[in-house]
Parts: structure tokens; sequence; C-alpha cells
């Protein structure tokens, strides 16, 4: 074991964390196969990744795949909520630079992401955008040494786009939220899965009968309202977007306005990206007993907030679950402090599913380095050869095979 620079909760717990990470890599084929390549190739050699992701089994084993590759390391969590001690201090026990804690306060979240980014990263890994604009607002004497970054998330994509209209982007960033093979798959089939896992251990109760809110159409709430049909629920669709919401109405789903939703919804789950979608004047006209989360990225999206200024008790129901009861004698059920539910009240998506876009983020950022000062524009779609790349492992995994065009096909088809 190297000790190397790190903050964490407790190395005592690097045992169980291993265990973790031990299961996902039999679990994540398509980084066994990057990992190989990168061991024989050292792209990263000299390079320091600073990472920013969820930090629990499946984002630690990424970081031993770039550590592999040659990169130094300086990872943090992206949510007070989702990191889990035991696996940060496997990553320190096999020494990479660790600086996270799980229940982390706002000082101690934001002092991991300085620590990180006060290294002088030359690629930045972000799953929320917090790195990209910390170094940008606080650190712009280190841009110069930022060769890119890759942005995992909705979230931090649509900060990076606010960043670039206004001309304050300094250095390319690769797009990797919108490759196929993540959004199409994580966001949908993992955010899906996740989210209703953290709901059921979270609660431990039934889904069929229940009316379901899906606040956002997106990918993710695709996702979250399939696997909630699929439970026995009837499922309500609230939208802002009128192509989404048309949609989701040929999809089977009820769609109405949040105002009118929240008179008949038993649980509300957000999938917006956006803030104040389900705000206090929503919340209490909600039936006593409504339970509320959220699975976008930020704290944003239910008023947690107010629900602590107007109720008039608050009481833990049960690990992960705050109870409010307002002036009008209605209690309402808060999971996960209004955090990412499938993170902070569970495991993130499953391993096959972040295999797939762990690997998007390891192929994009050696593509960065490939491409070092030839990338002129600042935000930039992962290659069309690395999603299908992907594609054709995890085909491979499965040991599914596909047809291929023959030249006559392709003449018929490009000419």
């Amino acid at each position: 074991m190297i000790m190397k620079k790190s903050k964490i909760r407790d190395l005592s717990l690097w045992e169980s964390g291993e265990m973790k990470i031990r299961w996902v890599r039999d679990h994540m084929p398509l980084l066994e196969v990057i990992e190989k390549e990168f061991v024989a190739e050292r792209p990263f050699e000299g390079i320091r990744i600073a990472l920013s992701v969820h930090l629990e089994a499946k984002t630690a084993h990424l970081c031993e795949v770039l550590a592999a590759g040659g990169a130094e390391m300086f990872i943090t969590g992206s949510n007070p909520l989702s990191t889990q001690d035991d696996v940060a201090a496997a990553l320190v026990h096999e020494g990479l630079n660790v600086f996270a804690v799980h229940g982390a306060t706002p000082e101690e979240y934001e002092e991991g992401l300085r620590a990180v980014i006060s290294e002088g990263p030359n690629i930045i890994i972000d799953d929320g955008g917090d790195l990209v604009h910390l170094i940008h607002s606080e650190y712009p004497e280190l841009l110069p040494g930022v060769i890119g970054g890759c942005e995992e998330t909705t979230t931090g994509i649509l900060r990076l786009r606010a960043m670039d209209r206004s001309g304050e982007l300094s250095f390319p960033m690769m797009l990797v939220n919108d490759a196929l093979c993540k959004h199409l798959f994580d966001n949908r089939y993992g955010t899906g899965q996740s989210v209703w896992d953290g709901i059921n251990r979270t609660t431990n109760l039934i889904v069929a009968g229940k009316s379901v809110v899906v606040a956002g159409y997106g990918w993710c709430g695709k996702g979250v309202a399939m696997r909630a049909k699929g439970l026995g629920a009837e499922v309500i669709v609230t939208e802002v977007d009128p192509i989404k919401a048309m949609e989701a109405v040929m999809d089977g789903f009820a769609v109405m306005p949040m105002a009118k939703a929240a008179l008949v919804g038993d649980l509300f789950i957000t999938v917006t990206g956006c803030e104040g979608v389900i705000p206090m004047d929503i919340i209490r006209t909600m039936k006593d007993g409504a339970i509320l989360c959220n699975a976008g990225h930020f704290d944003v999206e239910v008023d947690v907030a107010g629900l602590k200024k107007e109720a008039v008790s608050c009481r833990k129901a049960r690990t992960n679950i705050d109870a409010y009861t307002l002036e009008s004698g209605k209690t309402v059920y808060v999971l996960a402090e209004g955090r990412l539910v499938n993170l902070a009240a569970g495991d993130g998506h499953p391993a096959e599913i972040m295999d797939m876009s762990f690997a998007i983020q390891a192929l994009s950022a050696r593509y960065l380095l490939e491409h070092k000062g030839k990338l002129s524009a600042k935000l930039n779609n992962v290659p069309k050869e690395i999603d299908e790349r992907i594609a054709r492992l995890k085909l491979n995994a499965w040991g599914v095979s596909i047809d291929a065009l023959t030249p006559e096909q392709k003449r018929y088809i490009f000419g």
C-alpha cells in the first residue's frame, strides 16, 4: 500500500470497499477490455486526472482503469450522500488520492472539489459540472494546463452549454451524456431500475395500485415511468415540452400539469434537472401521506428548504425518510433529503449499465489526449466510432452477433 494525499472517513473500511469493487469488476467486461489496452499503452502517463463522480464501486473501478493507463488520479464525489466511505478507503488503500466522505457538509463537499482542482489537472471528468465551474471561477491560473474534460450527466451539459454561450468555457469538453450508448441505456434503463431500487428498499411499500407522478419525460423520466408501469402503478407524467408530453401520451401515460397531478398522486419523482419543480404551493395541496423524491442531479427540484421552513414538525420516519407535518395536519414524506434517490438511498445504476457509460468516459479521455490542441470546438460530441465500438463490445459480451451490410447494400445506401 502506498499512502498518498487523501481525506476520507476511515481507512480501516477498505476491505469492505474492495469486496464491492471486486464484485463490479466481475460484471464490467467492457472496462476489462479497455484496462488491458491501457496497461499495454499507458496513454495517461504523466497526466493528472481530476474526477468528481458519485463515489461508489463502479466509479472506483473507472478510477482503477484510468490509473492502470498511467494517470495520477485525484478523486472526489459529486454528491454529499452518494459517497461510500468503504469504497473511498479501498481506493486510498490502492494508492489513489481521494477526498470524499459520506454525508459531507457543504463545506466538506466544496473542500473535496478544491482539493482535486488545486492539483492542476490535465483532464477533468465531471458529473454535474462542479469541477469545471470551480476551475473557471476560482482557479483561472490552472486553465492553461487543462487539455479537456468529459461530462457525465444532463445537468452538467446544461451548465456547459450556458458557459459556452457566454464565452466562459476555456477548454474542450466531451459530451459523454449525449453519446447514444450512454443516454439510451444509462439514463433509461439504469435510472429506471436504480430509482425504483432506491425507493423500494427505502420505503418497503408496494408500488402496485399507487398513482406515481413522474416529473420530466426525458430519457431518465421514460425509464422511471416504464418501470413504474411494470410494477403496477398508475403513471402520470408532467412536462413543459409539448413534444415529450405527446410522447408520454402515446406511450400510454396520463399527462397533466403538476398542480392537477398533486391532488391525486401518491408518490412523486422529479427527473428534470431544473429547480422548483415541486414548490410549496403544490406540496400544500397533496394528499396526506404523499411521498416525494428526486432523481435529478441537484437537490433543487423538490422544495425541501420550503418544507423545513413551513412544517410545524419534522421527524425521522425511517432511514432516509423525513416526515414533515404541515399546519393543515397533513404529513408528507421526503426520501434522501431530496437528493438523488438512486444513489443517496441505493447503490446507483447496475454495474452492467455503468460499464458502458464509464467505457465511454475512459475512451473519451483518451480521445482528448490523442487530439490535444486539435479540437477547436468547446463542446464535442463523442465520436460515432467510440459509440459503435462500445456497442459491439457489449454485444460480444452478451454473445450476440449481428449482420453486416454487403458491398452491394453499401453501394445502394451510400452510393
